[in-house]
């Protein structure tokens, strides 16, 4: 999650089946489908095949015959859900808040050259984990990692640079057209620093004009204070190519497998099972209800009503995502047997 500095692309989470530790410790309501808003008029059917993606992954006893079920279903989609779940409302005493992600594209090359100089970097060997490495400031100012062979390819702009490695994930589109697709393999150990946050700290924008375009063209008209405030977020991602994926389908999410446009949802596992469907009712404008499937994951995605939505890939998806910030609820949908073990009728 992919937005996301420290993507989790967490298979691990997945091989004892989606068991959400937190749930234990929340407030949990189960609703009736009647309670959701807007539940009857969304596109079931494309909900469906989206889960159908990676329920093959939730090794766990209650989920795998409901897989099963998904596998051979050729009834009403919305039927399905209705009669193998129910939904869950999961609080923990924050209000909701919902996000959006994207997958980038920028520009670059396979090779250096005057125009494309700044290096995307695979993940060093020596790499240490839960250890502070080099800070953004010593391999972008200082070049440490100069001379070691880890350049996949070469951007023009620090500035994207950055913000597809805040997205955990992207494409490198070449001169003679053909892509590169990056995953994310892994970062210095360094917490990340909002650059949008800064910018305001310092009394350069408030807060509601900041956004990626702004930041991006005030580096590029304060050369040497841009430098600057990009190596005030010290938190450095990797990469790896990603060649199995088709161009068509989406990147890799936390679940390894490609996750879909205005349909997966980034949640905290320890609060939303992986795989598990999640009914979201997002406010603000453009409020949207509609049926996720909680498949992918992100550091900063942390409470039982916090999610980040996947706009897809792209300049057009970047925009959209890049003005989420709404309220709302999320209700997971949990199978029957689950849900009322958590909470009992009565």
């Amino acid at each position: 999650m992919f937005r996301r500095v420290g993507l989790a692309l967490g298979f691990g989470l997945l091989m004892a089946g989606p068991v959400a530790a937190g749930l234990d410790d929340a407030d949990l309501t189960i609703l009736q489908f009647s309670q959701l808003n807007g539940w009857a008029e969304d596109d079931h059917v494309q909900a469906l095949a989206v889960f159908e993606e990676t329920c093959a992954l939730l090794n766990d006893p209650q989920w795998r015959p409901i897989c099963a079920i998904a596998a051979a279903h050729d009834g009403p989609a919305r039927s399905f859900f209705e009669l193998f779940f129910r939904p869950v409302l999961v609080e923990d005493g924050t209000p909701g808040l919902f996000t959006g992600y994207y997958e980038p594209e920028i520009r670059g090359s396979r090779t250096r050259t005057s125009r494309y100089r700044h290096p995307v970097y695979r993940k060093p060997t020596d790499l240490p984990s839960d250890v502070q490495w080099y800070s953004r400031e010593a391999i972008e100012r200082d070049h440490v990692l100069e001379g070691r062979g880890l350049e996949i390819a070469w951007v023009e702009d620090p500035v994207e640079l950055q913000f597809l490695q805040i997205q955990g994930s992207g494409r490198i589109r070449l001169p003679d057209g053909s892509a590169i697709r990056l995953g994310y393999s892994g970062h210095n150990g360094h917490p990340f620093r909002s650059l949008a946050d800064e910018l305001v700290r310092r009394g350069v924008y408030d807060v509601h004009q900041v956004s990626a375009p702004v930041i991006r063209s005030w580096v590029r008209r304060n050369p040497e204070e841009g430098e600057a405030l990009l190596h005030h977020n010290p938190s450095y991602v990797f990469f790896r190519e990603v060649g199995h994926v088709p161009a068509d389908r989406g990147p890799l999410g936390a679940m390894n497998r490609s996750i879909t446009a205005h349909r997966t949802l980034a949640v905290d596992p320890d609060f939303t099972p992986l795989g598990a469907p999640v009914w979201i009712e997002k406010g603000g404008e453009g409020p949207m209800n509609r049926l996720m499937i909680a498949q992918d994951t992100g550091s900063r995605i942390k409470g039982a009503q916090r999610a980040d939505i996947f706009y897809g890939t792209g300049e057009d998806a970047g925009r959209e995502a890049g003005g989420i910030r709404d309220p709302g609820r999320m209700v997971v949908l949990l199978p029957i047997q689950r849900a009322y073990a958590l909470k009992p009728e009565g």
